[in-house]
């Protein structure tokens, strides 16, 4: 048997945990620079919010309504979603966390277990310890545990927040009342195939032949017309170690000057560095990219982008951004007013995997100082220590206008409770 957790409406959980006065209220969170609408409480729902939605284009909905508007607080989501994950991991030693507010886990041997109280403890104990509601799906396979949460969330007053696929009946039945669309591992442009060919829900898919679905959607799809099945073809996912790196960004303003673009092109590589050794992994390839704004029709424009292959694999801020400055200066061109530019790592190899070169190799001296300098900035912020390339000033930030405290991450913003 496998479960899929999911945290109910995540983001919008997250803020009520410590602003209780909100539940029973609408609640929406925006994306990057308090764009677009990326999480809704079921109450925001009702009123008509769409996910996506331009947060300028819907003031006077927020307004009208009284919706309590969040910026996106990510280092609050992340501890919150620990915690859940934390809690979840004493429920089963085999466990894949599918994503920031889903899990799942392997009940395996747990087959004669009372699985619906179960499920009702599992929840239970999630909500007591983070405040965070979860659902909690079960099922012979994964694919099945997917659209068990499904009903388990849509009917939550019905079945508690758990309900168990546990019947040939209850598959079937669960199936036809399960869009294709709604399908976990089905996109648009599969769903368009589908419907074009009368595959209205999930129990239709799966009277699909095999050769039909193989040919037009893989053997991926084949795997989970199986799944559906009841047949156990999808199993525990291990995190794998990303393949490329990239850290890019829009500026607030033009940038002309080439010791601008520089400073923000060796903080990119620095950050990018980081990103290698959080996973213990180096690069053997390299790419800087900038360009102009598109939308500024009265500008000259310009774009280019440069690949470097390096001479030895590193992870070392200090050889990233070094090599970073020297593409730069390779494609910038004075006389255009730039508006982004990232930095993009790939050619990854496990560093202790890591290939020597007889005459050139990574300055091994960085090793113990890449170390400290990642301690130091976990312990007392980011970036409290930098390249002399990186200006000392200089902090990216986001446009959080409706940004929450970090309850849980930050000691300044720890709650206050009057006695």
């Amino acid at each position: 048997m496998f479960a899929l957790i999911d945290c109910n409406n995540f983001y919008a959980s997250c803020e009520r945990v410590f602003r209780p006065d909100l539940i029973g209220k609408p609640v929406v969170v925006l994306s990057n620079n308090d764009g677009c609408v990326i999480a809704r409480s079921n109450e925001a729902k009702d009123l008509g919010i769409p996910m996506g939605a331009p947060a300028f284009e819907f003031e006077k909905i927020f307004e009208k309504h009284q919706v309590h508007v969040f910026s996106s607080n990510f280092a609050l989501y992340g501890d919150m979603s620990a915690r859940v994950m934390d809690v979840l991991s004493n429920y089963s030693p085999e466990m894949e966390i599918y994503s920031i507010d889903e899990a799942f886990l392997k009940l395996k041997g747990m087959e004669h277990f009372h699985l619906q109280e179960y499920g009702r403890q599992m929840r239970a104990k999630v909500t007591r310890w983070t405040g965070i509601p979860i659902s909690v799906g079960m099922a012979k396979t994964k694919s099945l545990a997917k659209v068990a949460n499904k009903i388990a969330k849509k009917y939550a007053e019905k079945t508690g927040g758990v309900y168990i696929i546990d019947s040939e009946e209850k598959r079937i039945k669960a199936l036809k009342w399960l869009k294709v669309g709604d399908v976990w591992g089905i996109g648009r442009q599969h769903t368009k195939k589908l419907i074009a060919r009368n595959v209205f829900t999930a129990h239709d898919f799966t009277m699909l032949d095999d050769m039909w679905i193989k040919k037009h959607l893989s053997i991926v799809g084949l795997r989970l017309k199986h799944d559906l099945q009841g047949i156990p073809t999808l199993d525990l996912e291990t995190v794998q170690p990303k393949q490329s790196i990239a850290t890019t960004r829009s500026f607030d303003k033009n940038y002309t000057e080439f010791e601008q673009l520089k400073e923000r092109i060796s903080t990119f590589a620095v950050s990018c560095a980081e990103k290698l050794r959080s996973q213990n992994s180096s690069c053997k390839s390299i790419m800087v990219f900038i360009h102009t704004n598109g939308h500024r029709n009265d500008l000259p424009q310009y774009a280019r982008n440069i690949v470097v292959k390096l001479p030895f694999a590193t992870n070392s801020s200090i050889e990233l951004s070094t090599f970073a400055t020297q593409a730069l200066q390779k494609i910038f061109k004075e006389g255009y007013a730039y508006k982004k530019a990232g930095v993009v790592v790939t050619d990854l190899t496990d560093e202790k995997n890591r290939q020597l070169t007889m005459f050139e190799t990574s300055d091994a001296r960085h090793i113990p100082l890449m170390q400290v300098m990642d301690k130091v900035n976990t312990l007392y912020g980011q970036q409290k220590i930098r390249l002399g390339s990186q200006s000392p000033k200089f902090v990216w930030k986001m446009k959080q206008d409706r940004l929450s405290p970090r309850y849980s991450t930050n000691l300044a913003d720890i709650i206050t409770v009057n006695v």
